[in-house]
């Protein structure tokens, strides 16, 4: 394996996670089928290692373990031109949530919780990356002993598959997993059971929301077996108007399958519903349309204090509008890259003497000011 860092077959580690906050994640890029539309594409498979118990039922010695074996499998593994391997239950607060900004590891994965909620921040988990475009993430020690991602930026959900199951094929060589011939891939949750795999896309739906529409994606998705979450997956809010779309059921149907229900059938119906959305707007709704997004560009452009929330919202309009022709001269990729640092791990690590809300705020609409002016030339 080459190694990432200065020194050849050696890893980067926790130290170096701040780096991170200067590097444009894959996912982000804004290119790719769709991409006005879908943010980014991934597939999370859920393994277990065959013949040791379960996170929920496993003893503190079998975690640490597993975390031992898998480590070992992955940094000895050809995954990655260069790996961050960062142990969790070692590595500060800031470290792990800006992690969890980027969508390399879960909320509970950073807080250490297993799903009968018990255990905390010292618990054994660690998280290996690919480097650098932070294409995959494989999580042990999450719900599963193995949580393996692969992600791609646009309706990309076929190459993101085949890259999955390539690691997934290279770790099952080295750890042998858990696996039933009559139910498929063992897994702590039932409903992970079979093809433990997960299609997910991340979506930008904000005239869906705003024509009020977004509930009925919702209700339809659901009466399709998938399910409707926040920008951080389950539990989250949808900041920005951005959504996470997946299947629930992995049980009796193939990859294949899932994977042809959502690239082909599903996702391009969502793609459609948002795109007549926005023409509805601009036909029947164009001066309110033009208000929202123009006072969003505004706010962006002048204001010198932002939370999370605000900041998202007013850049969710912002990119409406690059998307249906109402603004003009803003860099679309600086509207991806401003999601990403204006996250609160991302504030904390790249401005230290940012240490409290209100100087985050500052520090945030200051960033925002000057990345949005500058796309400008303004």
């Amino acid at each position: 394996m080459n190694g990432g860092g200065e020194q050849a077959g050696m890893p980067w580690d926790a130290t170096r996670i701040p780096e991170l906050c200067v590097r444009r994640a894959e996912w982000l890029r804004g290119e790719g089928e769709a991409s006005d539309v879908v943010m980014s594409s991934r597939v999370r498979l859920a393994r277990n290692l065959d013949g040791v118990k379960f996170m929920p039922r496993a003893e503190r010695g079998e975690r640490d373990r597993v975390l031992g074996l898998c480590k070992a499998a992955i940094l000895d593994s050809e995954l990655s031109p260069r790996m961050l391997w960062v142990d969790l239950h070692t590595t500060g607060k800031a470290e792990r949530q800006l992690l969890v900004e980027r969508q390399l590891i879960s909320r509970p994965h950073a807080r250490g919780k297993l799903s009968t909620g018990s255990g905390g921040t010292e618990e054994p988990r660690g998280v290996a990356v690919g480097l650098p475009e932070e294409q995959f993430a494989i999580m042990v020690n999450e719900e599963d002993h193995l949580r393996i991602q692969a992600m791609r930026s646009g309706l990309c959900l076929g190459e993101a598959w085949q890259h999955a199951d390539a690691i997934d094929d290279e770790l099952d060589k080295r750890l042998g997993y858990a696996f039933s011939e009559r139910f498929g891939y063992l897994t702590a949750c039932p409903t992970n059971l079979g093809t433990g795999a997960r299609f997910s896309v991340m979506l930008h739906l904000p005239a869906l929301k705003m024509t009020g529409e977004i509930e009925k994606v919702r209700h339809a998705a659901e009466d399709m077996g998938l399910v409707v979450r926040g920008f951080y997956g389950e539990g989250s809010e949808a900041f920005g108007d951005f959504f996470q779309l997946s299947n629930q059921v992995t049980l009796g149907k193939s990859e294949a399958e899932l994977l042809g229900v959502m690239q082909r059938d599903i996702v391009p119906k969502v793609v459609e519903y948002e795109r007549r959305a926005r023409d509805v707007l601009l036909a029947n709704r164009r001066r309110m349309t033009e208000d929202q997004v123009y006072r969003a560009v505004a706010m962006l452009q002048s204001a010198r204090l932002l939370t999370v929330e605000e900041a998202m919202n007013g850049l969710s309009r912002a990119r409406l509008g690059l998307q249906v022709g109402l603004v003009h001269g803003i860099d679309p990729e600086a509207i991806a890259w401003l999601i990403l640092r204006i996250q609160t791990a991302h504030l904390e690590l790249m401005h230290p003497d940012a240490a409290d809300p209100g100087a985050r705020n500052a520090a945030r609409a200051d960033l925002v000011r000057s990345t949005i002016t500058g796309s400008t030339g303004s």
